[in-house]
């Protein structure tokens, strides 16, 4: 549930494409997302720079497990045959979760213009401990976001769980560096929560260019 009482699921795929084929895979789907975007938008797309190499992400909301079900199924039959994108031949591998947003997150809505940087910090927990994670950074979210505009932030309920996503948009390397001093001196990030990850992942990506956050 967003901060505004509304139902929103959240879907990350993360595909790991064969070395190299991250520019054709951009241009295969932007062909077909004009297709897929009459049944409902993307939230963003992005590839990684740095981190595992050779990704790309794309998250999209739903009010539901029913209505993306019902989406993908429509989107599948539609008469173009365009969707879903023909990637098949440059994919290594596919993942998927289905995340919830943590307290007090806004939903996404129209495009956002907010950098061509973007940091996915991906924290797994102990069995029992993302309940009070989840909310320790509901609550943090709003200081933290008024020194910078926060993307997202999220945990797993279906597929790997007990994920912790962060998403945070930055305009350069410079302004992360900046962000991320005014934060600190400010301490209002990151999050106090009684638990500790047993796994940290980040990966630095840059916003496809018909991606929406941007």
């Amino acid at each position: 549930m967003d901060a505004g009482g509304k139902s929103v699921i959240y879907e990350i795929r993360t595909y790991t494409v064969k070395p190299g084929a991250v520019a054709e895979y951009e241009a295969r789907f932007a062909e077909a997302y004009s297709v897929r975007e009459k049944y409902s938008k993307m939230g963003g797309m992005w590839h990684t720079e740095i981190g595992p190499l050779n990704q790309v992400i794309h998250i999209w909301p739903y009010e539901s497990l029913q209505q993306r079900a019902d989406i993908r199924a429509a989107s599948a039959k539609d008469p173009s045959g365009k969707w879903p994108p023909k990637t098949m031949d440059l994919l290594v591998s596919q993942e998927v979760d289905i995340l919830d947003a943590v307290p007090n997150m806004p939903a996404w809505g129209e495009p956002q213009r907010w950098g061509d940087l973007y940091e996915l910090r991906m924290y797994t927990y102990a069995p029992g401990d993302i309940g009070k994670v989840a909310a320790a950074f509901g609550e943090a979210l709003a200081g933290r976001a008024a020194i910078y505009p926060v993307a997202g932030i999220f945990t797993s309920q279906q597929g790997n769980l007990n994920r912790l996503y962060q998403l945070f948009p930055y305009k350069s390397w410079d302004h992360r560096e900046e962000v991320r001093a005014a934060f600190r001196k400010a301490g209002v990030w990151p999050p106090h929560a009684d638990a500790r990850p047993v796994q940290q992942l980040v990966r630095f990506m840059e916003p496809a260019p018909f991606s929406p956050l941007h």
